[in-house]
């Protein structure tokens, strides 16, 4: 990367230099956010004080994967906390934003054995304790990337307390929350149903299996009853797993199988005699009414199994093929064996028939593998008592939530939650604290202290002995806890949990949590069960891990699909970001987040933010290369017209007092900071967003330097010296405004000013660190603000007449101007010479009468009338050709969108966002064939009066 134009970075820029010879006359963002990305995390700008006085602001990061890379989501989630932290920051307030990275368990291990595989080696054939080597290896070279990229998105982090899952004090808080848990009874073992994935070895959470609609079949099979010439047919979707029946169900009152109850069948190619039982869970209208009953292979089945003490019998591996209790079927692939199973049944005369089903079928959220209801030996965690503290928190807003929408989708999956399978088959991860005997007894760690083994953490206090025989040969538990168990103590736990430590005390509750509503049962609801239950302090409202949740939404493409690699429609947001620039994209994410609405997401969008920030560049170079001739006009130095002390002391008077554009512009910038700040503390980011543009691009850049260019060079030196004065205050605040929305930009021409010494002032190191523009109360100035937009509506409709006329913009022409009272008309005297000079009229005739468009076109409004003769402007009769050449066009453009709106069979077939758009495109023409056919007539009156004349 070429050196950075100011080689004083983070110093006091040198007395008199000449700002205008140094600053490049093209805007490359290229140039700039690398350098100051860096800049940031090596003078540790962001770092926090646990001492700080004042109110608090923290946060925690929504910790990626480490295997990730920064995607769309995570640009908008990152661009949404660090424009806040930014603005919290800058409001004065001890604020932290605390990054780091989860260890994501099955994800990692995934990549990781990936990897092995490309070298003909596996988990298994390593070892476990080579594995994990392995794995943290993998970790050193390829896990921080995710961390760069965070960096180059100007993530405002504290770095220093960055943190990692399987840090030893973050081991330490999982082994501390685990044991109280289990000690507490929370956490158990036992032999249930898991969703397993045959590809990751693992069990998965219920949120980890994703359900998909799929085309499968029905098959029902004939199962004879034992002893008579009778049979049973029930129906299946998955007729591999009757292998492992044990029972066939009916329901108690279906007057069809009464006769049944109690009696056998013989099951199929097993030739195992199973009982007919009732159970009221049988579905009397689903297949035959008769279902076959596989404990150890379907939840329901299971739970029925259970109530009827029903054996388990388990017929596949954990690889998915089927195992020795699957007979003549064992070491065949579970859907191998599926079409071998039905093929011997048709074989016998025991299929009855084959009918089209549609299936839920749950998949591995990560390898989307199709996961097998399994019966299996796992840890569990007791939720209802945390679920029923966690709902009553929400209820009584200890934490909000927004969007509002969002809190009984949380309060209602409480409600039905069910206990949490959080063990896993994985090497990857905290393993679980607890150590096996032969004897069958199971032992927990002494405490929940941690040793670092190899340079990894592991338990320091394995038990001496079994507690149930007092043996010494005690083994520890293979398993891994799930990556969600250590996420969900996250903000407990990065800030020092279970020690007392000044972070804790200082940051916790943290202020705030965004995160995206897809991951709401995953990790938010489970950190405010699991924090609300081990977190310090006697009340819910310390023990919470957050005050408010805002849950944001997801971005979509320009069409408003879901992002895809199917689709081919994903974006990449660092090829965008070096394309357009970090400012732009972020500028763009944050504009189109409206609370509650997906974000359509285009590049034609990002570049239009682009041309902002490169507008607001171009503004700048103006500002500094017109200063440099008043400079050398007047000998004046910056530091005279810009210093800080003297930025904080505008407006400043000149004359008689301060000027209107000067009123106006400090009125403005007012109300600008008093809307975006509630429109940020009510995360309405496209509010505040569209309200830094607009300030900025149009009252600011259009607007005011237009309006005071005269006076920055007036003769009279006390009005051009409160001109600059003026403007530099105006300008220094609007950077602070934009900063939280494009950081890179505002910090560049920041310093670009003169600030103070950073060795007497630590905040003059970063535009960051400054305040947060605060309105001084005289800034609000109605009055102004009222004249001014007066004076803006004639400016306006000058303009648009000359462009209707299609007037060459050098060519000055008079108009004609009415007042609907004496006020207008006082006001609009006063300012003639800007209207004169932003209209480019020549002149403007002021008339006491209404002014009738015989004449030419007027622009009325309820205080004044305009008008542009056309004898002035056009010859009357090339105008008249023109316009009605224009007209015919316009008739034959409508009369084609007619007639394809009117097509039935194109409103049928094509997609309706296309329908929409030609109906809109058929509104505008015709108020445009509206609007040509009443000036038409106008000049075709003209046209004849003259004829006449």
């Amino acid at each position: 990367m070429p050196d950075h134009p100011l080689e004083n970075t983070f110093n006091e820029a040198p007395k008199g230099t000449s700002q205008a010879a140094e600053f490049p006359k093209v805007y490359e963002p290229g140039l700039i956010e690398p350098h100051w990305a860096e800049a940031w995390v090596e003078q540790q700008l962001f770092r926090a004080d646990p001492k700080a006085p004042g109110d608090v602001f923290s946060i925690v990061i929504p910790p990626p994967n480490v295997t990730g890379y920064i995607h769309i989501g995570h640009m908008l989630e990152h661009t949404q906390i660090d424009v806040l932290t930014r603005w919290h920051r800058m409001r004065g307030e001890s604020t932290l934003w605390l990054p780091g990275m989860d260890h994501a368990g099955i994800s990692t291990q995934v990549v990781v054995e990936r990897e092995l595989a490309k070298q003909s080696l596996t988990r298994k054939a390593l070892g476990r304790e080579e594995f994990e080597r392995r794995v943290w290896e993998w970790k050193a070279h390829s896990g921080g990337t995710i961390k760069k990229q965070m960096i180059r998105l100007g993530d405002s982090c504290d770095w220093s307390r960055e943190r990692f899952t399987l840090d030893p004090p973050l081991y330490h808080a999982v082994l501390e929350a685990f044991l109280r848990l289990y000690h507490e009874g929370l956490i158990y073992r036992g032999r249930y149903i898991v969703n397993w994935c045959p590809r990751c070895q693992t069990a998965l959470s219920d949120l980890e299996t994703v359900h998909e609609d799929r085309k499968g079949h029905l098959w029902y099979l004939r199962y004879p009853v034992a002893g008579s010439n009778e049979s049973l047919v029930v129906a299946t979707t998955r007729p591999e797993t009757m292998l492992g029946d044990t029972a066939v169900a009916v329901n108690p009152e279906d007057e069809r199988y009464q006769h049944l109850i109690g009696k056998k069948v013989v099951l199929p190619l097993m030739n195992r005699e199973i009982p007919v039982i009732a159970d009221v869970a049988v579905d009397r209208e689903f297949g035959t009414g008769a279902v076959k009953v596989t404990p150890a292979h379907d939840p329901n089945d299971f739970e029925m199994g259970r109530r009827h003490k029903l054996p388990e019998v388990d017929v596949m591996t954990e690889e998915g093929c089927m195992n020795a209790n699957a007979g003549a079927y064992a070491g065949l692939d579970r859907f191998e064996a599926r079409k071998r199973v039905v093929a011997d049944l048709e074989s016998q005369g025991l299929l009855v028939k084959v009918e089209d089903h549609a299936l839920s079928v749950g998949v591995c959220d990560r390898c989307k593998t199709v996961v097998e209801p399994r019966i299996s030996m796992q840890w569990f965690c007791k939720m209802r008592p945390l679920a029923d503290a966690a709902a009553a928190a929400v209820e009584q807003k200890y934490i909000q939530i927004a969007p509002e929408n969002q809190r009984k989708l949380f309060t209602d999956w409480l409600a039905n939650i069910r206990d949490w399978c959080i063990s896993r088959q994985l090497w990857w991860g905290h393993r679980i604290p607890m150590w096996h005997c032969p004897c069958g007894g199971i032992t927990p760690a002494r405490d929940s202290q941690v040793a670092i083994v190899g340079g990894r953490a592991l338990p320091a206090s394995p038990p001496e002995k079994c507690a149930k025989c007092g043996g010494g040969k005690l083994e520890q538990d293979h398993d891994v806890l799930d990556t969600w168990f250590s996420s969900g103590l996250w903000p407990l736990s990065t800030l020092g949990w279970p020690d007392d430590t000044p972070d804790l005390r200082a940051f916790y509750p943290t202020t705030l949590l965004i995160s995206g509503y897809d991951i709401l049962f995953f990790w938010d609801a489970r950190m405010v069960m699991m924090c609300l239950h081990l977190a310090p302090g006697k009340t819910t409202a310390e023990r919470i891990p957050f005050r408010t949740l805002y849950l944001h939404s997801l971005v979509r493409d320009a069409q408003g699909q879901k992002m895809s690699k199917m689709r081919g429609n994903v974006v990449d947001p660092l090829e965008w970001m070096e394309k357009y620039g970090t400012d732009a994209l972020r500028f763009t994410l944050a504009i189109k987040a409206a609370p509650g609405s997906d974000i359509a997401l285009s590049e034609e969008a990002v570049l239009s933010y682009r041309a902002f920030a490169n507008k607001i560049w171009n503004a700048a170079r103006f500002v500094f290369v017109n200063l440099e001739k008043f400079q050398s006009a007047t000998g004046m130095t910056i530091e005279e017209l810009a210093a800080p002390e003297v930025r904080a002391a505008a407006p400043y008077a000149a004359g008689d007092g301060v000027s209107l554009p000067d009123r106006w512009i400090f009125s403005r910038l007012a109300e600008a900071i008093a809307t975006v700040d509630d429109a940020l503390e009510n995360f309405r980011f496209h509010e505040a967003a569209h309200v830094v543009y607009h300030f900025f691009w149009g009252d600011f850049c259009d607007w005011y330097i237009e309006w005071v260019k005269p006076a920055m060079a007036d003769a009279d030196r006390n009005t051009a010296v409160a001109a600059w004065r003026n403007l530099f205050g105006i300008f220094e605040a609007a950077l602070r405004l934009l900063h939280p929305f494009m950081p890179f930009l505002t910090e560049e021409l920041w310093h670009r000013l003169p600030q103070h010494a950073p060795a007497k002032d630590k905040s003059a190191r970063s535009i960051a660190l400054q305040p947060f523009p605060r309105p001084a109360p005289q800034w609000s100035d109605p009055d102004a603000e009222q004249e001014v937009k007066l004076l803006q509506g004639v400016i306006e409709a000058a303009r648009n007449i000359r462009a209707e006329l299609k007037l060459d913009p050098k060519r000055r022409v008079a108009a004609d101007f009415s007042a609907a009272t004496p006020e207008v008309r006082e006001v609009v005297e006063e300012n003639r010479a800007v209207i004169l000079r932003l209209a480019a009229l020549s002149d403007l005739r002021f008339s006491d009468t209404k002014l009738e468009p015989t004449a030419g076109p007027v622009r009325s409004t309820a205080q004044f009338d305009l008008r542009i003769a056309y004898g002035d402007t056009v010859e009357v009769g090339a105008e008249l050709a023109r316009l009605r050449k224009e007209k015919e066009r316009l008739a034959r453009d409508l009369e084609s969108k007619q007639n394809r709106l009117a097509d039935k069979t194109f409103r049928s077939r094509a997609p309706a966002e296309i329908v929409r758009q030609l109906e809109a495109t058929f509104a505008e023409r015709r108020l445009e064939f509206d609007k040509l056919s009443e000036r038409l007539a106008q000049l075709e009156k003209l046209g004849g009066a003259s004829a006449t004349t």
